[in-house]
């Protein structure tokens, strides 16, 4: 058992050597060679997902061009429950969208704690939190898809919807609070 999670500590060190030497550095290299160590994991989370082999393939690819501006942005505990979640919003989102492959980047799905939940339970909250999301009034569920998936700032929000910036912020703070009210609510059921 201890040789067990000495050899996983000596995983974890080193895919945080990689990752901090790709903060610091930015070379592709450093962040290719820790991908790769995850490809074929990603890939079946994809193909179980997506359920078609060219567009999983795609999709890994992507994922990894989403990399190179996540890694560097997030402060990442652990890089693989990390890559798995970012993994699993990706295809998430291309269901959702009921589109094929997209080129340009998709964002992580609002701020559920990667430390906290199994992988099961934080799918399910996924699903739900889009469920609690398609609950909040039309402005409130325009401003939070627009901040937190489309990753728009303030002011393109308002430049986008004609809200007011008090009203932006209002909808994203209220917005926020709803789904974190519905997310409660509907786990204790």
């Amino acid at each position: 058992m201890n040789f067990l999670k000495s050899q996983a500590s000596v995983i974890d060190i080193t895919d945080e050597r990689l990752l901090e030497e790709y903060k610091q550095t930015g070379d592709l290299k450093t962040l290719a060679r820790l991908y790769e160590k995850y490809m074929h994991l990603i890939y079946g989370v994809c193909l179980k997902y997506l359920a078609d082999e060219e567009q999983s393939k795609d999709a890994v690819m992507q994922i990894f061009e989403e990399l190179i501006v996540k890694a560097a942005r997030h402060d990442i505990k652990q890089f693989k429950p990390w890559l798995y979640t970012v993994s699993r919003n990706f295809c998430l989102m291309q269901l959702r969208s009921g589109k094929k492959l997209q080129t340009e980047s998709i964002p992580d799905f609002m701020e559920i704690a990667d430390d906290v939940h199994p992988y099961e339970e934080r799918e399910g909250d996924i699903l739900l939190l889009e469920r609690c999301k398609e609950k909040l009034p039309a402005a409130q569920k325009a401003s939070i898809q627009l901040f937190y998936m489309d990753e728009k700032c303030y002011k393109e929000i308002v430049d986008e919807t004609g809200y007011s910036l008090n009203e932006v912020k209002s909808y994203i703070q209220n917005g926020k609070r709803n789904l974190k009210i519905c997310l409660e609510k509907n786990r204790e059921q």
